[in-house]
């Protein structure tokens, strides 16, 4: 594990609240999303940031229980953005174009945050957005770097600059989806964060994207809009059957190394060893976690 820290629970669901909106901040707590990231990036209009810093550091100040406070900042502006915002309810930094001397500058401000608010060392931790072909090409340094404990995808950026023009299913951006996968998975991380699906009134597309995500090894998704939030969490979230299904792995797997094996077999005849019961102890774990 990369991070200094304890990191947080792993979220399905990370709602984007625009950081110079005070009505949106104060019901965000409200909206059933794991994780909300207070954006002064993207959502915020260039001539808007300083009131949105403002804005972000007056809510978090006495930000209300429930989500985990995710702020997410400007890559040009770290230090101002990091500075206004630490605090005794932040979780931690969602860091856009995220490369290794950005994390690494991060990762030195946040340690001056948690000395200036008299907070745990490593308390802060780092969300990666991997938006850049320099991020994604070095991925593994980035999952590696400190304090990160997990990473996202920002694909239409990507895409841009890879000038890649994808289709429906976004099949141009699966080796990079899977790089993520790749780096977090090595750096021992939890598993990334999917991209936002920007068609906000087709929830079935929501929960298509969202599940092709969980196939390819994807345990959550960002959102940027309140409607999406339980349809992401539920794809997130391990249905009652496939519950019982990995239950009944890890039960006969555990009743047959009590006899002495090593392996043994589903009712209707699959082999069950220890890698198929590590599928299923992940299930159970994400079953749990999701309530």
């Amino acid at each position: 594990m990369t991070a200094v820290g304890t990191s947080p629970a792993i979220a399905r669901s990370y709602l984007y609240v625009p950081g110079d909106q005070p009505d949106k901040l104060t019901r965000a707590a409200t909206r059933g999303a794991d994780a909300c990231i207070l954006d002064l990036e993207d959502a915020v209009a260039p001539a808007h940031k300083s009131t949105a810093r403002d804005t972000v550091a007056t809510f978090l100040a006495d930000a209300p229980a429930g989500p985990q406070w995710w702020v997410r900042v400007n890559a040009d502006t770290p230090a101002a953005d990091i500075g206004a915002v630490a605090g005794v309810h932040l979780t931690g930094i969602v860091v856009p174009k995220a490369d290794v001397d950005l994390l690494t500058e991060v990762d030195a401000l946040l340690g001056d945050a948690e000395h200036a608010h008299r907070l745990p060392a490593g308390s802060l931790v780092v969300f990666a957005l991997l938006e850049t072909a320099g991020g994604v090409w070095r991925a593994d340094a980035v999952a590696a770097a400190r304090r990160v404990v997990r990473l996202g995808l920002g694909e239409a950026d990507l895409a841009a600059e890879l000038r890649l023009q994808p289709g429906p299913d976004k099949a141009e951006l699966w080796p990079m989806r899977s790089r993520l996968v790749l780096a977090g998975a090595a750096a021992g991380l939890a598993p990334p964060v999917g991209p936002t699906e920007t068609a906000l009134r087709d929830p079935d597309r929501l929960e298509q994207t969202s599940r092709l995500l969980l196939r390819q090894g994807f345990r959550g998704r960002t959102a940027i809009h309140p409607a999406q939030v339980p349809v992401v969490n539920q794809v997130f979230t391990p249905t009652d059957e496939e519950v019982a299904a990995a239950r009944d792995i890890v039960d006969r797997l555990t009743a047959a190394e009590r006899d002495g094996s090593g392996v043994t077999v589903t009712a209707d005849g699959r082999l069950i060893d220890a890698a198929v019961a590590r599928s299923a102890h992940e299930i159970l774990d994400r079953a749990t976690a999701g309530g």
